[in-house]
């Protein structure tokens, strides 16, 4: 089992509490910028807080508090201005720095501040940050930096804590019973035939690094020189896998909503020559989660899958039942690795990842060394199934 606090101070993300602290020192996505063209004044949720995103009329955007500071009417229903949001009720606007600029009928402006965070755009997403200044650089991943690739996000809104998604990207052995036997079972029950043959685990290892942690594995039938045991594929700490495949590079945001709710974000930086002619440079997909007709979640393929695990744990797994075992290696690395980077917000140092060097961000930071033989892909007994995933339904592509 795990010790009650622990466990509260892992899972809490509101303002205030160690784990919200910490993560408060990243950049976090909160839209995507093409939903700023389909209606440019959007509520969101991040980290407990509500919070109002918008793209003024010279293009500047703005991450605000939720309230009028006059009569509490929601900004969501605001105008963009060339100067800011303008409230609907009575006309009040806020500048991007939430500062009352006009006040209609008053004779002068009060001198009142609303709730104001920094947001910058990069590869297709909007990125909040909510800490103390200075905020740091947002981080210039080449997935997201380069101009090469063609790019597709999915979002799905999971109805769980986010350290349950996480937690899964550090467990390895899943691999070959979720996406494995699970798979085959669905499957079978509807009368398919699973394709996908994961190979067992002989070995799990989990290296911390500049910016986060890289797990390796050793699979049943390779050699100790393969790319995936020498070096594996990051976790890009708190809460990003990082995943290279044959055709594309993904980055899986697991974005803390609240305590209980968390934004998954895929992000595919398609490879230029996987990329097809009719593929557009950014599209959008909207992917909630379906239920069979006793209330399951469907886990009708991997990403699904994975899914169906973080949600089936319950809104917060209760970690005082857990039985950790010798397959949950990487699952205590992170947690141990939290709580070092919690103590170490709490002293007023800087947290594991985090960029300040703008010659380290610039022109962007290499986390995609591409596929080697016997690299992630090799886990299961071929590529054909996984890459006809990626380009058939699966992908669940959906035009905005």
């Amino acid at each position: 089992m795990i010790a009650p606090e622990i466990g509260e101070r892992l899972a809490h993300v509101g303002p205030g509490t160690p784990m919200g602290d910490l993560l408060r020192r990243y950049w976090h996505p909160i839209a995507a910028a093409p939903e700023l063209d389909q209606d440019p004044v959007r509520p969101v949720r991040l980290l407990g807080e509500d919070l109002t995103l918008f793209r003024s009329e010279t293009g500047a955007l703005g991450l605000v508090g939720d309230r009028c500071a006059h009569r509490g009417i929601s900004l969501a229903y605001g105008i963009p201005q060339e100067n800011g949001l303008r409230c609907a009720y009575h006309g009040w606007t806020y500048n991007t720095q939430g500062q009352v600029v006009d006040m209609p009928f008053e004779p002068t402006c009060l001198p009142l501040r609303i709730t104001a965070y920094p947001v910058q755009e990069l590869g297709g997403l909007i990125f909040a940050y909510l800490g103390p200044a200075p905020a740091p650089l947002l981080p210039r991943w080449d997935a997201l930096a380069r101009d090469d690739r063609t790019r597709r996000i999915e979002f799905t809104p999971l109805p769980c804590n986010w350290l349950q998604c996480v937690e899964n990207a550090m467990d390895p052995l899943h691999v070959e019973f979720l996406h494995g036997q699970y798979a085959v079972y669905f499957n079978k029950r509807r009368g398919k035939t699973s394709k996908f043959t994961p190979r067992r685990h002989l070995k799990i290892e989990f290296d911390p690094f500049r910016f986060g942690i890289f797990k390796r594995r050793l699979l049943e039938g390779q050699s100790e020189d393969t790319y995936e045991w020498q070096v594996g594929h990051p976790l890009l700490f708190p809460n990003i896998l990082a995943l290279p495949t044959e055709d594309h590079f993904l980055l899986g945001y697991r974005v803390p909503v609240d305590d209980t709710h968390t934004m998954n974000i895929s992000y595919y930086a398609v490879r230029p020559e996987a990329a097809k002619p009719t593929d557009e440079p950014l599209a959008l997909a909207y992917d909630p989660l379906t239920y069979d007709e006793i209330g399951r979640i469907e886990g009708t393929d991997v990403g699904r899958q994975d899914e169906m695990a973080f949600v089936a744990q319950g809104p917060i797994t209760d970690r005082t039942r857990w039985h950790p075992a010798t397959s949950d290696k990487g699952v205590n690395f992170l947690h141990r690795m939290l709580l070092e980077n919690i103590e170490r917000v709490e002293r007023g140092e800087d947290p594991v990842g985090v960029v300040r060097d703008w010659e380290e961000n610039e022109p962007m930071i290499q986390i995609d060394p591409g596929v080697h033989a016997g690299g992630w892909m090799a886990t299961f007994a071929g590529t054909d199934y996984f890459r006809r995933w990626v380009e058939d339904d699966g992908m669940r592509r959906a035009k905005l």
